[in-house]
């Protein structure tokens, strides 16, 4: 890798802590794989994207198909713990943060400009959930040109089986699959 970048997606409070409405099963098994690999990153200083679903609280900024249950049950809500990233991630001085309001981390963000204007040549993806913010940020990063490798131990989904099945769709498109410690023993 010649200039990587990590991007760490959605491991907000409302997707990954126990009870959280919109908590994703495999979201608290992940954490340990990405805090290894936000270790390399953060121990090589390289550049790390910490990317968070933000919405208004009146959800005008809600896309069509989630309104519905943005409006009975409000999610990563501006302002609130909720919508906050989780403590054993949280970001440093230093490290991005990047807000959202739709599934991809390219839509509607300074994200493909700040990886530009950093020289970025390859992305490396771990967070939730694997059918659609990761897949949707993997597969607009492939159009704009960027190299992925998809940290598979560090992503998850409401399933394995649902996990597999687009990790094997995102492999059909050229994208790089490996675990955190195959990914880091390969930096070595």
């Amino acid at each position: 890798m010649e200039h990587p970048a990590l991007l760490i997606i959605d491991m907000q409070n409302d997707f990954v802590r126990e009870g959280a409405r919109l908590s994703v099963a495999q979201a608290r098994a992940v954490i340990p794989k990405i805090q290894d690999v936000l270790g390399y990153f953060r121990e090589k200083n390289l550049p790390v994207f910490h990317i968070l679903r933000i919405h208004r609280g009146d959800g005008a900024d809600v896309e069509i198909t989630r309104r519905v249950l943005f409006f009975q049950h409000p999610f990563a809500v501006e302002g609130t713990p909720g919508a906050q990233e989780i403590e054993e991630l949280a970001p440093l001085p230093g490290e991005y943060v990047i807000e959202k309001t739709r599934m991809s981390a390219f839509i509607g963000t300074e994200l493909d400009l700040m990886l530009r204007s950093l020289g970025i040549t390859e992305l490396v993806v771990t967070g939730v959930q694997t059918p659609n913010c990761i897949r949707t940020t993997v597969f607009d990063a492939i159009a704009y040109n960027y190299p992925v490798i998809l940290v598979d131990d560090a992503t998850g989904a409401q399933s394995d089986e649902i996990h597999r099945a687009n990790v094997r769709d995102m492999a059909n498109i050229g994208v790089q699959i490996m675990t955190a410690q195959a990914f880091i023993t390969l930096q070595q």
